[in-house]
C-alpha cells in the first residue's frame, strides 16, 4: 500500500484578470486501502485535483507525495513509468480501444509498459468482474456496463496499488451503477488498493470511507 499525500497544490490557468485558480492551496492525505470520493459542483476543481494527484496534469507549485517520493521531481520517462505501475485509471467514456477485443484491452497497459503478464491475476479478474464470457468480443459488442467492467479490469491489471477513477458511474443505470460500485469496492478489499473517485452521486459519496469536497479550488 502506498500513502499519498498533497502539500499546498495550486494550478492557475491565465494571468491577471483572466487567471483562474483551479485548485487554490490544497493539502490533504489519501488514506490507503480506502475508498476516497472527491465531490463538489462542476467547475469546483475536481478533475484537476485528481489529474494533479494522478502525475496526468503538473500543478503550478506544490507537491504530491507517493511516499516519500514527490511526482513532480521526476522526469516525464520516470513518471510516466511510476504512472503504469502504481495508478489505474476508469474513466467516464471507458476509452477502451475499438479495434482490440476485450483480453487485449485489459492487458494493454502490461504491453505498453514492457511488463510481463500475470495471466492467473488477470484470469482471476476477468472471473471475478463477470466478464469471462465477453473476453474475445470487441467494445462496441458490449453494453456501457459491460465496457466499465473491461476498463476496471485494465485499470487493475498492472496491480495499481492506487486506483484514480472520474466519474466511472456517470453514463451507468442505477443498477448497473450498484454493480459496478460493489466491484470496486470488492477489488479495494480482495487487492489491498486505495480508491479514488470523483462523483456526483450522493448515494456513492455517502459509502465511501472518506469525503473530500471541494468548492472554488478549495477544500470545504
Amino acid at each position: 500500500m502506498k500513502n499519498l499525500r498533497v502539500i499546498n497544490l495550486k494550478k492557475v490557468y491565465g494571468r491577471g484578470e483572466s487567471e483562474v485558480r483551479a485548485i487554490d492551496g490544497i493539502s490533504l492525505e489519501i488514506q490507503p486501502n480506502k475508498f476516497t470520493a472527491i465531490i463538489g459542483k462542476s467547475g469546483s476543481g475536481k478533475s484537476t485535483l485528481l489529474h494533479c494527484m494522478a502525475g496526468l496534469d503538473k500543478p503550478t507549485s506544490g507537491k504530491v507525495f507517493i511516499d516519500d517520493l514527490d511526482l513532480y521531481t521526476l522526469n516525464d520517462d520516470k513518471l510516466s513509468k511510476l504512472r503504469s505501475e502504481e495508478f489505474g485509471f476508469i474513466f467516464q467514456s471507458y476509452n477502451l480501444i475499438s479495434v482490440i477485443n476485450v483480453y487485449d484491452n485489459i492487458v494493454l497497459p502490461i504491453s505498453l509498459s514492457g511488463g510481463k503478464v500475470d495471466k492467473k491475476y488477470i484470469d482471476d479478474l476477468i472471473e471475478k468482474l463477470g466478464i469471462k464470457s465477453q473476453i474475445k468480443k470487441f467494445p462496441n459488442e458490449l453494453s456501457g456496463g459491460q465496457q466499465q467492467r473491461v476498463a476496471i479490469a485494465r485499470a487493475l491489471a498492472n496491480k495499481p496499488s492506487i486506483i484514480f477513477a472520474d466519474e466511472p458511474t456517470g453514463n451507468l443505470d442505477s443498477k448497473t451503477t450498484n454493480e459496478v460500485m460493489n466491484l470496486l469496492k470488492f477489488c479495494i478489499e480482495e487487492y489491498k488498493q486505495t480508491l479514488v473517485m470523483i462523483t456526483h452521486n450522493d448515494e456513492i459519496a455517502s459509502s465511501a470511507d472518506n469525503t473530500i469536497n471541494i468548492s472554488d479550488g478549495k477544500v470545504i
